[in-house]
């Protein structure tokens, strides 16, 4: 999957605008940059009434809502989805996903922190960064709120380019960790199987789903 890095901190500290500027910045390099939100009180998207709610009231497991401009994913769940799981429904064809929220999460973790917040959090695993308005004592590295292409640099150094190419595989829905050697067995073998079926030219990317009974 896509490298996630997610972007923590209490309220009003300034998580949405560290994302939106780093966002603005990884996109002017030319990356594909995905987000996920957390709404841990709840959001609805499906208001009764609508046609995608009839169709989940009919039963639909799922259900998208197109137009011209928009895609809404609208996926009845009846507890709060782990991490991967959303990053799965995104699909790979990201070159970073930044979240905002999921704290608890095992992810890799920016904590946005302003002064009138109150001290940093506390027990917050895999911190490699604080964006912060005052200096800290702490061992993470610490960027200013204006420092957006040092942050940036950070996130192309450390995720972006170790993954620029990548596999992914799941059995049962669960992620399957690679060592160099399978990866390489595994893309090669996909590469040439697929090269050789009419009509495929040069291939960037490829997927299969497989399903069995």
């Amino acid at each position: 999957m896509p490298p996630v890095v997610s972007i923590v901190g209490k309220s009003k500290s300034g998580k949405t605008t560290v994302i939106e500027r780093l966002v603005q910045e990884l996109k002017s390099r030319g990356y594909r940059v995905a987000t996920i939100k957390h709404a841990p009180l709840g959001a609805s998207f499906d208001e009764p009434g609508k046609d995608s709610w009839y169709h989940i009231e009919a039963g639909s497991e799922a259900t998208v809502v197109s137009s011209p401009d928009n895609l809404v994913l609208v996926k009845p769940v009846s507890q709060d989805s782990p991490l991967e799981e959303i990053v799965r429904l995104l699909g790979e064809d990201y070159d970073i996903i930044l979240t905002e929220g999921f704290k608890q999460e095992g992810t890799p973790k920016i904590e946005a922190h302003r002064r009138d917040t109150g001290p940093p959090l506390k027990d917050i695993k895999k911190r490699i960064a604080i964006v912060t308005n005052e200096p800290l004592e702490t061992k993470a590295r610490q960027f200013s709120f204006e420092d957006n292409k040092s942050l940036a640099d950070l996130l192309e150094r450390g995720f972006i380019k170790p993954q620029k190419e990548r596999i992914s595989l799941y059995v049962n829905n669960t992620p399957i960790p690679l060592t160099s050697f399978p990866k390489q067995i595994i893309t090669d073998m996909l590469v040439a199987m697929a090269s050789c079926l009419k009509g495929v030219k040069e291939i960037s990317s490829l997927q299969i789903f497989l399903r069995k009974e």
